[in-house]
């Protein structure tokens, strides 16, 4: 600590650290206050360090090679755990009378990036703009910069930032499985649209935003999709919820060879809804069976025999059962594997990321206008990728690629034939 005893100025009006019993007084309050301490008095040898290239060691009067002279203190602001503090930084001025040399150590302890990561990292852990300030270590009597409007003018420029950066990402990775589902924020609907790699790790390729899941939104999305990479010709599997906007439009994107599974939960639940509770668990229990068999026809002839049974009691149940009966076992006629098959049968993984979406942002309760509700889904998105694992049964994905590809083979064949 040597080094120290060279000047007794200090910064800020923070203790000089000169020895071991200041370190120890220091570090009582925390490790955080500290390495504070010790961080504005080494930026203050570095500017110290700006000053002499300049004006030369400081009490030294040779003027020869000199481009500037000593000038004073003025106060600024330097970026610091999470916030603005107060400083003190040397002033210069060039001895041809030109004005103020600028140093070069200021401008890189004054850039805002560092503040501004900060605080979407807080906000984005749900934590209010109104208690930003309480998150912060250190005194409160210099830091600027913690204000509620601050903060949230801050973090909407952050967002709007993430947003960009969301939408500039290329697709130029394989994803074999694309999911697609909405997200209701106020009275907006969010189209998300998730890609799981050959390694099995998810990622949300895209989002959109509308009045609701129109075939419109959803070609938007798609095209948005195709536009910044994805491969249009690639076989692929969609998974879908059922609703006949999205079906059409990944039929019209991608031509009516693209595999559609649709999601056997939203078919289980639809049908439910038009049986009274006292039929529910049976049906329900029924259903679950049948799509656990293995074999295409062993899992249709089941699904079609509680049909048969539900036709003259429940007509509306039997309708809904068959009413794309065939998209829900797509998964079967492909032969995937158990575990990778349970993953792939219905939107759960897409509904999951939806759900660690709106617990990010759900602090939010209005949302003004599309745009808005874009920004908080963008970066409820991107935050939740972080806690993104690979998908169950990732390792079988290789037989599923396997499948498509012959599938894609057996569909040009059958065109040419015809």
């Amino acid at each position: 600590m040597k080094v120290y005893q060279e000047n007794n100025n200090s910064v800020n009006g923070s203790i000089q650290i000169i020895n071991s019993t200041v370190l120890h007084e220091k570090a009582c309050y925390g490790l955080m206050e500290l390495s504070m301490s010790l961080g504005l008095e080494v930026m203050r040898m570095m500017l110290e360090e700006d000053v002499a290239q300049y004006a030369g060691p400081k009490g030294k009067h040779n003027t020869e090679g000199r481009t500037g002279y000593r000038h004073g203190t003025d106060k600024t602001t330097v970026v610091m755990g999470g916030k603005k503090v107060r400083v003190d930084r040397p002033r210069v001025r060039a001895t041809d009378g030109s004005g103020e040399l600028p140093l070069e150590t200021l401008s890189v302890f004054q850039s805002e990036y560092p503040l501004n990561k900060a605080i979407m990292a807080r906000l984005l852990s749900e934590v209010s703009t109104r208690k930003y300030a309480r998150t912060i270590e250190g005194e409160a009597a210099d830091s600027i910069c913690t204000s509620k409007s601050e903060i949230s003018r801050r973090f909407i420029a952050g967002m709007d930032s993430l947003m960009q950066e969301f939408f500039a990402r290329t697709l130029n990775q394989d994803y074999p499985v694309i999911m697609i589902d909405g997200l209701e924020l106020g009275k907006m609907t969010i189209l998300a649209a998730m890609g799981i790699d050959s390694d099995g790790k998810k990622r949300i390729l895209g989002i959109v935003e509308g009045g609701s899941e129109n075939s419109t939104v959803v070609k938007v999305l798609l095209d948005d999709l195709i536009r910044r990479g994805l491969d249009a010709e690639r076989p692929r599997l969609y998974v879908l919820d059922g609703g006949k906007a999205l079906h059409k439009a990944v039929t019209d994107t991608f031509g009516k060879a693209a595999l559609i599974q649709r999601c056997q939960v939203h078919k289980k639940r639809n049908v439910l809804s038009y049986l009274p509770e006292s039929e529910q668990a049976n049906v329900s229990i029924a259903m679950t069976m049948a799509y656990r068999e293995f074999e295409y026809e062993a899992a249709k002839d089941k699904l079609m025999g509680i049909a048969n049974n539900l036709e003259h009691r429940y007509p509306k149940a039997a309708a809904s059962l068959l009413e794309g009966l065939e998209e829900t076992l797509t998964v079967h006629r492909l032969k995937i594997p158990g575990t990778l098959r349970e993953t792939l049968c219905s939107t759960n993984p897409m509904e999951s990321a939806n759900s660690a979406c709106r617990g990010i942002i759900r602090r939010v309760s209005n949302f003004k206008n599309g745009e808005m509700a874009l920004r908080h889904a963008a970066a409820g998105f991107i935050e939740a990728e972080r806690g993104f694992r690979r998908v169950k049964g990732y390792r079988q994905l290789t037989m599923l690629i396997a499948m498509l590809a012959k599938h894609q083979a057996t569909s040009a064949t059958e065109i040419k034939t015809a």
